[in-house]
């Protein structure tokens, strides 16, 4: 993403890879000059090695542009380009969520995003409209429709024969910067139509028909930790009981064979062998250490305890306070 200062402006260029910003840079450099006939006097970025490198600063010091950085971990140096970004996320998530269309369709969704936005009253430029300050011309709002809805293009010119269909039921999916029109997708074939004459269903969504609305992880670009959760039942009655599960032989303590018991001619099982007690009395059986149980914490416990104290302090105040009233 592009952002000019002066008129708040921003381009959109979706990329592969980190490798392509280079050129992009000298492509949009040169756009400018022929278009505005204006040097980019300076560029500012953060400290991405897509920026800071040799390639990218050569150029720019051929073209007498200062290459200006934000200090490491401060984005706030960087703070205008990093809100629209915000916004431009925040954007594309709502027309896709609006549009119940997959994750898959962000490219388009920010090329759509990225038109709005320069079309729309800026806070950071006293609410002036970006195209309006780039263009010294007011936009014209009379071709925007809704992301993601209906639409049936005119197919005449490439009918087959006269009884073939005029038109195919599409998704719209935004405005194509080469062409004074509409792109369309085709469902059934999937290829993209470009045409000027189309009519419009506004309140019609195709893909909330063909599949069910993506859930919002899918369609954050930024991955989160993950937070493992566990049910927590506030009424004892409600938690579900353990199954009864037969014990392994593993885990219960089994006798020895009755051979080893036996003693010298049958007569009853020997005892261990070991240090004897102070008074005499026989040796000293070894036993197991206790094995300190291990409790899974829930806030099920704090919400019995409190539904307990909330329900004794009713109780008290049920009560009569004066004996006589008994």
């Amino acid at each position: 993403m592009i952002l000019d200062d002066f008129s708040h402006f921003c381009w959109t260029f979706p990329l592969r890879r980190k490798s392509d910003v280079h050129q992009t840079i000298v492509d949009f450099v040169a756009y400018v000059r022929t278009q505005f006939g204006l040097p980019v006097k300076c560029f500012q970025a953060d400290n991405g090695t897509e920026f800071v490198n040799t390639a990218t600063s050569t150029f720019l010091a051929a073209h007498g542009t200062l290459l200006r950085l934000s200090c490491p971990y401060t984005s706030a140096q960087n703070g205008k380009a990093e809100r629209v970004l915000r916004t431009l996320n925040n954007s594309v998530r709502t027309l896709l969520l609006h549009a119940s269309m997959p994750a898959s369709y962000w490219a388009e969704a920010l090329a759509v995003a990225c038109y709005l936005l320069n079309r729309r009253p800026s806070s950071s430029i006293h609410s002036e409209i970006p195209y309006t300050r780039l263009y010294s011309a007011p936009p014209s709002y009379d071709h925007l429709r809704v992301f993601g809805c209906l639409c049936y293009p005119n197919l005449q010119a490439t009918s087959a024969h006269k009884l073939a269909p005029r038109s195919a039921a599409c998704v719209f999916l935004g405005y194509p910067t080469a062409h004074k029109g509409y792109r369309c997708l085709d469902l059934s074939t999937r290829r993209i139509i470009i045409s000027r004459h189309v009519v419009f269903d506004e309140s019609h969504f195709p893909f909330a028909d063909v599949s069910p609305v993506a859930p919002p992880s899918s369609l954050d670009f930024l991955a989160d930790d993950t937070v493992d959760t566990m049910p927590c039942y506030t009424n004892r009655a409600a938690r579900p009981s353990a199954p009864a599960v037969a014990p392994f032989s593993s885990n219960v303590e089994q006798p020895p064979p009755s051979s080893e018991l036996a003693g010298p001619g049958g007569r009853g099982p020997v005892p261990p062998s070991g240090p004897a007690l102070p008074g005499g009395s026989g040796p000293v059986l070894p036993t197991r250490p206790p094995q300190r149980p291990q409790h899974r914490r829930c806030w099920s416990t704090l919400a019995d305890r409190a539904h307990r104290h909330l329900r004794l302090c009713l109780l008290l105040c049920l009560l009569p306070r004066n004996p006589l009233d008994l």
